[in-house]
């Protein structure tokens, strides 16, 4: 015998919330009704869910207002704003930036969705629950947006190091001189390939 409550309320549930059909003919048509009603109000609830999901938008800004971008529940980019300061960084820079707010707006949908879904089904945990897991899997938390370097930073950095003020500087080596060989190719500086 089963004496967990919460069994015997489940249990209850599917009993309540499913028709009882084979009784007197009335009580069939009554519990036809019934299940009708309930079938065409959680469809309407879900209808509800969709059209509220597809008016989702998220609009996010990068750290220094340069690039704001605004994504539908697709997670498609819907507008795009880049500020005029855009001009002083080098176009990689820009490039990096304005995918990185991208991705940060992409994964806030998964909140807002989620947000949609416990107010019109959330009765339905496991749709809401396998929805909501699926906008996670496709929009992640994106990596943290990269500080930009200040201009001291910038005249300190040289070719991919931080000179230390400390040190003397290093000579440059002049290159040694380039040797003409008889077989190079003077049109492309190199030997020829049909040698």
């Amino acid at each position: 015998m089963d004496t967990d409550p919460r069994s015997r309320t489940e249990q209850w549930e599917r009993v309540v919330s499913q028709p009882s059909f084979g009784g007197d003919g009335f009580q069939t048509e009554q519990e036809l009704r019934r299940w009708s009603a309930d079938v065409a109000a959680k469809a309407q609830r879900y209808q509800e869910m969709q059209a509220e999901v597809a008016r989702v938008a998220v609009t996010e800004s990068s750290r220094d207002d340069v690039v704001r971008v605004t994504v539908d529940a697709t997670g498609a980019v819907t507008d795009l704003v880049i500020s005029d300061r855009s001009r002083e960084l080098p176009g990689a820079e820009l490039a990096g930036l304005v995918l990185t707010t991208m991705r940060r707006a992409q994964s806030r949908i998964t909140d807002e969705v989620a947000d949609v879904m416990t107010r019109t089904v959330g009765d339905d945990p496991q749709t809401v629950a396998a929805v909501v897991g699926s906008y996670r899997e496709r929009f992640p938390e994106p990596e943290p947006e990269p500080e930009r370097p200040t201009a001291s930073t910038v005249e300190e950095m040289s070719l991919g190091h931080v000179e230390d003020s400390d040190s003397p500087a290093r000579p440059e080596r002049p290159r040694p001189p380039r040797r003409s060989d008889p077989d190079e190719d003077d049109d492309w500086g190199g030997p020829s390939i049909f040698s």
